[in-house]
């Protein structure tokens, strides 16, 4: 089993973020419990989406003790690194967004996800799938196909081409990075 946290800031497809990546999982027929919780203000407040995947039943849909942690906001990162598995736990964060703590016993992976998605698409929306694409790559989490076929069934006809764009940056950042 392995229990991944996306946290950040309403309006960066953090919600999107586990959507894909669970729906990914159950595709390779994975179990997987999702949740998802943010703040009342729309845009701008901190969330979180929770993605749980096993090979076996899931007693709790939430993580409980994240391996992995993908922050892209400071305040969101500061609020989760606590939550961590202190032995085996990696966390992935946006390196324009987030400056992690130097105290931190744990395994810190700088992604240059909005960085990335405004030089070479010209759009920081879709940071998100770039971040996305680098977690699941280096942790090898589901395949590139399965998270492609999730990620067309998640995003408007108009703005796919973009995301799976932005998805192929990331995937290629995980794979220099893998662990």
């Amino acid at each position: 089993m392995i229990q991944v946290r996306f946290a950040g800031l309403g309006g960066q497809g953090i919600l999107l973020m586990g959507e894909i990546l669970g729906e990914a999982a159950v595709i390779e027929k994975k179990y997987v419990g999702q949740a998802s919780s943010y703040g009342a203000e729309a845009r701008g407040s901190a969330c979180k989406s929770d993605v749980v995947i096993s090979d076996s039943w899931i007693d709790y849909p939430e993580v409980t003790e994240a391996d992995v942690l993908a922050c892209m906001s400071q305040g969101t990162y500061e609020q989760n690194k606590t939550k961590v598995n202190a032995s085996s736990g990696v966390i992935f964060f946006d390196s324009q967004m987030v400056k992690p703590d130097p105290a931190s016993p744990l395994k810190h992976m700088p992604v240059p996800a909005t960085e990335k998605a405004l030089t070479e698409l010209g759009n920081r929306m879709v940071a998100n799938m770039v971040l996305l694409g680098a977690v699941v790559k280096a942790l090898n989490l589901v395949t590139e196909e399965s998270l492609r076929q999730a990620l067309t069934s998640r995003v408007p006809t108009s703005l796919l081409k973009l995301n799976i764009k932005a998805l192929a940056l990331g995937v290629e950042l995980g794979r220099k990075r893998e662990i």
